[in-house]
Parts: C-alpha cells; structure tokens; sequence
C-alpha cells in the first residue's frame, strides 16, 4: 500500500452501503479507517464477521459516538478524506462531523452520506421529501464549512429495490408495477456506488461538484426488470397494476415508516425522480468521468441477484 495514497475516514463503514465503500477503498490502495460504536460480543454475526473482513484487510477501526466531540476531532485529524455513509436517522449527526472537521482543519475532501436521489432538482410527496429536506440541511452545511465535497447521487442501489420490487423477503404472490411500470430508473449496483464514491473522493475534478452515477446501460424500468426476471427464472410473474392515486392514498393513510417508502416509491418508479431530468454541462457522470472503470450492467446485477440473492432488511426511517 503506498503511503502516497490519501487516507480514507468512514462513517457508518459497517452498513449497508457503508461496507462497500470500504472495501473499495481498500481495493483502490487507500489506508482505510472505520468510525463507529465499539465492536461487543452482543453484535450481530453479520457484523461480526464484517469486523474480522476488515481487520484483516488492514481496516483501523475508531472506536466512538457520533457526539463526543473530541474523538471525532482526533479522528478526522488522522485521515485526509471523509466519508459518511450514515443512515436516514442519523443524518443530522453529520452536522457533528462537520463541525469536528472544521476544528481539526485538515480534511481535504468530505462526502455526506446522500447516494440516492437528487434532492437538489425533485420534490417527491411529503413524507420522502421531509427525509430529504435534512439532507439539503447537511448540504448547506456542508458548503458553508469551507471543506471541499462532492455530492454523490447513486440513485437506485439495485440489489435493495430488486427485493422490494420482486418481494423475494416474503414470498409474496403478486408483483406489483407502480404506475404503468414504464418510467425510466436508474439502478446502480451497491459494489459500483462504493467503487465510484472511492474514485471521486481523490479526483481533484469532483471537488465540490455533483457527481451522478447514471451509466446509460442501467437506466431501465419496471416493466423491463419484470421481462427480465420472467426470461432468466422462467416464471411467469402476476403483475398487479397500483396507479398513483391510489400510491397517493396509501402515502396519506399508511402507518410510518411505511407512508416514506410508499413515497419513495412513487418518487423513484412513477415520478422517476433519478432519471427524470438532464444532466448540464457543469454535471459530472460517473461512466463518462472514469471510462475505463468496468461497471455491472443492470442484466448482470440481475442474473446474479436470481442466483444468489443477498440478505435483506428494510431500510430505517
């Protein structure tokens, strides 16, 4: 590993999306250092495991909450990059690190935790758009602070909404196509996200910059996906149509957190909040920026999503 390489703090490395982005990191030859709760013997064996991965990929670990201040600051203090991957309910907590990034004065590039939709340039129903309304908070914050960023839009990570869209958690029947099934998506792998979020952090072109992960072979639709499914398992799904009046109603009357994920998506396989806008000239892609770098296409992600389907928990709100 070369000591050339800037080192690479993350923030919530042991999660969903997190532990990608350590492994990229890692991969890309960065010393790599992980922030979070101390490991106990209580931890789930999934983040067990995670833990002994990482230690012996030489992963420094920081043991710590996000509210005490000075180990925050002695932190980031060691690291060059800053990286949070933290989840919907702590995201405000960011403000934390912003502000522990300012006292120590060293970090060279910070990404807050967003890799989903462009909350910049959408605004979905209510429940979803309160959710993003703290990530714009972050955002300003962000700007404000001084430290160079770069804002990442993963949009869909696609081994998550493939268990949401094909129910593969509980079996059930029906399949269900939001809308006419015909909106445009974009649905990126979780390993691509982290290995695109890795390459930002030390491109002096990103630096405080949006950074959008749309490569033109992943913009699909649920019809699209559903054909797919139908042609790679031989199954032939019962496809059961929700208008959006009636995603409308469910978003009203629905208990929480299930009210955010009709929104969300209503946001993403009607509105097509990832797709449905043109990127400008000051806009960077990510398959345009690193050409070279090989991506899954959405067929590959399915095939191997069909073969060997990952473990699923619903996200956190």
């Amino acid at each position: 590993m070369s000591s050339q390489m800037r080192k690479v703090l993350v923030f919530g490395g042991t999660g969903y999306i997190g532990k990608h982005v350590v492994r990229a990191s890692v991969k890309q030859g960065h010393p790599t250092f992980v922030y979070g709760r101390p490991i106990t013997p209580h931890a789930t064996p999934s983040k067990l495991l995670l833990h002994q991965e990482f230690l012996a990929q030489g992963v420094t670990f920081f043991q710590g909450e996000l509210h005490e201040h000075e180990k925050l600051v002695d932190a980031v203090s060691r690291v060059d990059i800053v990286i949070s991957t933290l989840a919907f309910p702590q995201i405000l907590d960011q403000l934390k690190i912003i502000e522990a990034m300012k006292v120590a004065g060293n970090v060279k590039r910070f990404i807050p935790s967003e890799f989903g939709v462009e909350e910049g340039r959408i605004a979905p129903q209510k429940p979803f758009d309160s959710y993003l309304e703290r990530k714009r908070i972050v955002r300003r914050a962000t700007e404000a602070s001084g430290i160079p960023f770069t804002f990442v839009v993963g949009n869909c990570c696609a081994r998550y909404f493939l268990h949401v869209l094909f129910h593969t958690y509980d079996k059930q029947a029906d399949t269900i196509v939001y809308g006419t099934g015909e909106t445009n998506v974009v649905m990126n792998s979780e390993e691509d996200i982290g290995m695109y979020i890795i390459k930002a952090a030390d491109d002096p072109r990103t630096s405080n910059r949006l950074f959008v992960i749309r490569p033109p072979k992943n913009i699909t639709s649920q019809l699209e996906l559903i054909a797919l499914w139908e042609q790679l398992t031989g199954e032939n799904l019962n496809k059961v149509y929700l208008p959006q009046q009636e995603i409308y109603k469910l978003i009203e009357t629905a208990p929480h957190p299930e009210n955010v994920r009709f929104a969300i998506l209503n946001s993403v396989f009607i509105d097509g909040d990832t797709a449905n806008y043109e990127l400008s000239k000051d806009d960077l892609e990510a398959s345009k920026l690193y050409p070279d770098a090989n991506y899954s296409i959405i067929h590959q992600v399915v095939e191997e999503f069909i073969a060997d389907p990952p473990p699923f928990q619903l996200a956190a709100f």
